[in-house]
């Protein structure tokens, strides 16, 4: 059995971290730029995904 250490965010905890709205946060999701599960209609993202997220950034700006 996979152990699993990340923290879920909800969608406005990373519209907080990440600083953007509602509605970006939702295209970064169908873009699968960010990954996300579903649990019972709850969209919930991974920390590790939006740490992923960032970094991709960074880099993509070097």
């Amino acid at each position: 059995m996979t152990t699993v250490t990340t923290e879920l965010l909800t969608v406005p905890e990373v519209m907080a971290r990440l600083k953007l709205g509602r509605s970006k946060v939702y295209d970064l999701i169908r873009s699968h730029r960010l990954v996300s599960i579903k649990i019972d209609g709850s969209r919930r993202i991974p920390l590790d995904s939006v740490s992923s997220f960032i970094l991709a950034q960074i880099d993509e700006a070097a």
